[in-house]
């Protein structure tokens, strides 16, 4: 099982090395078990006989939960920056091979949007952009219209004749073309 000085030194190995550092394996059991053997010591009977031991599982379990956030949240900013240097050069496979399996899920999130994004760029550059970020329209109702569900299932209306509203594009254009609102420019 890991121990608190191998927590550290993950720690300090991450900390002072650009690149993203081989864990173990099983990391993430490992340090569950670990964190569940010190929260039980803790959680003892303070005047038991091991009073002084559990005061130092006390200090390394909340130094040890200190410094697994900061071993994580250092891995993450490593897997961003590695995210968006593979969407603008690409990557070898060995240069993921350190990731776990929710760093992997993150990077590939990550990348997905990315490449999403310079396309989106690209069309833009090229005047081909459509008008995607339009989400919701100003419409006036030309006659009263009962209450209905937009998209999410969120129940809207209802709506008099005259009244002004700000909808989904998708629910507009069904108004639109049964009749009974017009778009507001």
């Amino acid at each position: 099982m890991i121990n608190y000085q191998e927590i550290y030194d993950l720690l300090r190995k991450e900390k002072y090395n650009e690149s993203l550092q081989a864990l173990p394996s099983n990391f993430l059991k490992e340090i569950s078990l670990y964190l569940n053997e010190k929260k039980t010591i803790v959680d003892k009977d303070q005047k038991g006989l091991f009073s002084d031991t559990q005061k130092v599982s006390r200090k390394q379990f909340e130094n040890a939960i200190s410094i697994i956030n900061e071993l994580l949240s250092i891995r993450e900013k490593k897997v961003l920056n590695l995210a968006f240097t593979a969407a603008k050069t690409g990557l070898s496979k060995k240069d993921t091979e350190n990731l776990l399996r929710y760093e992997k899920e993150l990077f590939e999130s990550v990348i997905k949007k990315l490449e999403e994004n310079q396309n989106s760029l690209a069309l833009a550059l090229e005047g081909k952009d459509e008008e995607k970020d339009l989400k919701n329209v100003l419409i006036r109702f030309k006659q009263e219209v009962p209450r209905f569900f937009d998209l999410e299932g969120k129940e809207i209306g209802p709506f008099n004749s005259g009244d002004i509203a700000n909808l989904q594009k998708e629910i507009v254009d069904i108004l639109i073309n049964d009749g009974k609102a017009i778009k507001i420019e």
